[in-house]
C-alpha cells in the first residue's frame, strides 16, 4: 500500500514508520521536513499535500496539538489550538482526502485517553479527543466506496515521559512500538469505526 504518514518525525510517527515501512510505501509528512511538508491546521496545505502525493491507499495522522494548562486560566481562545489543529485538522484530512484515496482505502486518526480518563490540565485534550472518537464512529457508517476509518487512542508513551510525565502521574506508560501496532491493525485490518485503546481501558 501507499500510506501517507503525517507526523512521521514524531515519537509515535517514527515507531509507525518502523512498523509499516518493511511492508508498504510510506510517504513521510511533517510541518518542517519529510517527503512532503504540510500543516494540518491549514486546509489549503492539506489540499497541496494530496495534490503532491496523488492516489494513495491510506492516511495515518500521528500529529495534533492541544493546549495544556490550568482550567481557571483558560479562555475561549485557549481551546482554539486543539480545535483547529488536532480536531479539525484530522477531520479535514478525511473530508479533503476522500476524492484522492483509492477505493477500499483507510484513514487512521489519533485521539487519546484523556476524554475517558481526564487529568486536571487536560481539558482541551479531553474535548478534542472526544470529538475525534465521535467523528470516527459517525463517519464510519457514511463513508462511500468501501472506505474505512478508525482512531488510535494511546496512553502516554515511555519515550515522551520527560516532557509529559508530570501531567500523567500514576499512569503506566507504554513503548511507542506498542502504540504503533494499533496503527498497523487499523491500516492492515478490516475494521471500521473502531477506537483502538492502546495501553489502557475504560475499566482501568
Amino acid at each position: 500500500m501507499k500510506i501517507i504518514l503525517i507526523g512521521a518525525s514524531g515519537t509515535i510517527g517514527r515507531a509507525i514508520d518502523a512498523e509499516l515501512a518493511p511492508r508498504h510505501e510510506i510517504v513521510r509528512v511533517g510541518r518542517s521536513g519529510g517527503d512532503v511538508r504540510a500543516d494540518i491546521a491549514d486546509p489549503a496545505s492539506i489540499e497541496n499535500l494530496y495534490a503532491a502525493v496523488g492516489a494513495f491507499d491510506a492516511v495515518i495522522c500521528a500529529s495534533g496539538k492541544v493546549t495544556f494548562g490550568a482550567f481557571e486560566d483558560f479562555t475561549a481562545g485557549s481551546f482554539e489550538l486543539g480545535l483547529r489543529n488536532k480536531l479539525m485538522g484530522q477531520v479535514n484530512l478525511v473530508l479533503l482526502g476522500m476524492k484522492h484515496i483509492r477505493d477500499g482505502g483507510s484513514f487512521t486518526l489519533t485521539s487519546g485517553l484523556l476524554n475517558d480518563d481526564p487529568i486536571r490540565e487536560g481539558v482541551s485534550a479531553a474535548l478534542t479527543n472526544g470529538g475525534i472518537d465521535g467523528f470516527v464512529r459517525g463517519a464510519a457508517i457514511a463513508l462511500p466506496r468501501g472506505l474505512r476509518i478508525n482512531a488510535v487512542s494511546p496512553t502516554v508513551v515511555e519515550e515522551s515521559l520527560p516532557a509529559y510525565g508530570p501531567y500523567f502521574r500514576g499512569y503506566k506508560a507504554v513503548p511507542a512500538a506498542e502504540v504503533a501496532l494499533g496503527y498497523a491493525r487499523s491500516v492492515e485490518g478490516a475494521q471500521t469505526g473502531r477506537v483502538y485503546r492502546i495501553g489502557w481501558s475504560r475499566d482501568a
